[in-house]
């Protein structure tokens, strides 16, 4: 990574480091397809009827790092009831991500958005951000950045929406 590459990426994820809770008001979330890390292409449109958690991350970003392993607990513990995780990685060169997850394992599909067309679709300017789709495709909940203790309030956005 360059410098100012790294520079750019060091600042957005630091001043980011405070999470924001954006809740959204019911907008259709964009359609999209990417190709995932297992090597097939998956779309939005094949996750409706569940609910859809996208988390934006990127191998660079400290706050993406210490999330993943409790969004991993997530996926596990709510995927039976109709959960879906899905790691959007933001990275144009994509052996970063793999080789974070060589060491930190998921079993949620992780996806390549290589040139950030999803990224401005879902307007992400903030590393991770996490959007909350519900069973009818509509966005629900945004959130910006991440600090410990956010992922209480995802179970909590999580449990709602299964019980819709």
């Amino acid at each position: 990574m360059s410098m100012g590459k790294w520079m750019r990426a060091a600042a957005l994820c630091g001043a980011l480091v405070v999470s924001s809770l954006v809740s959204a008001s019911s907008t259709v979330a964009p359609s999209f397809t990417l190709p995932s890390r297992a090597g097939d292409n998956v779309s939005l449109e094949q996750l409706k009827g569940k609910v859809v958690m996208l988390n934006f991350w990127a191998s660079w970003c400290g706050p993406c790092r210490t999330e993943m392993p409790l969004l991993e607990q997530m996926h596990k513990r709510y995927s039976a009831l109709g959960f879906t995780l899905v790691g959007v990685n933001v990275e144009a060169n994509t052996a970063d991500a793999e080789r974070w997850l060589k060491d930190t394992p998921v079993s949620f599909p992780v996806l390549f958005d290589r040139d950030s067309k999803v990224s401005k679709l879902y307007d992400v300017n903030a590393m991770p951000s996490t959007v909350f789709i519900d069973r009818k495709g509509n966005i629900r909940y945004l959130h910006k950045g991440y600090k410990a203790g956010d992922e209480g309030e995802y179970l909590n956005q999580i449990r709602a929406l299964l019980k819709e």
